[in-house]
């Protein structure tokens, strides 16, 4: 019994799609065993005008043999989000909390790579945050970036 709930959240979690998808647009070979730092662009999909790019770190199935944890990538992850366009802002989440631009798994189920979009009314600015979100224990490990928006057409309900 306790097996079939775990292997059904288990698929649960694996098929929740992200909010957006992000296109690799870097690699960067770190070391000899095939360990690489992977760039990708997301675009909001909320708000037009603003791509954001992430760096983390992809280990290597070497990496993963040698240290026996082979079902998990490191929570690290830097993140840059800038105009790339016209900026519109479509009906975003207002509350403190924000809302998950994307995530992407960084273990089989239990670590999860997030970008939550958070407004800042009082200075009109995007808040983006890049951190790990995981089952068992929280991680301090996070990344931020902003995006004012000066002039730019909210269309958001309040």
């Amino acid at each position: 019994m306790i097996r079939t709930s775990f292997a059904a959240l288990a698929s649960a979690l694996i098929l929740i799609p992200a909010a957006t998808t992000a296109q690799q647009v870097g690699e960067v070979g770190v070391d000899w065993v095939g360990n690489d730092i992977i760039i990708e662009a997301i675009p909001d999909p909320k708000v037009q005008g603003v791509t954001c790019h992430i760096a983390y770190f992809d280990r290597s199935l070497i990496d993963r043999l040698s240290n026996g944890n082979w079902f998990e990538d490191p929570s690290n992850a830097s993140i840059a989000c800038r105009q790339t366009g016209p900026i519109s802002v479509g009906d975003i989440d207002l509350s403190e909390d924000g809302e998950d631009v994307f995530r992407e798994s960084r273990s089989i189920i239990l670590k999860s790579l997030r970008i939550k979009r958070i407004f800042d009314e009082a200075n009109q600015t995007l808040i983006y945050l890049a951190h790990a979100q995981e089952l068992t224990e929280g991680s301090a490990k996070m990344s931020i970036s902003t995006v004012p928006l000066y002039g730019a057409t909210l269309t958001a309900d309040e």
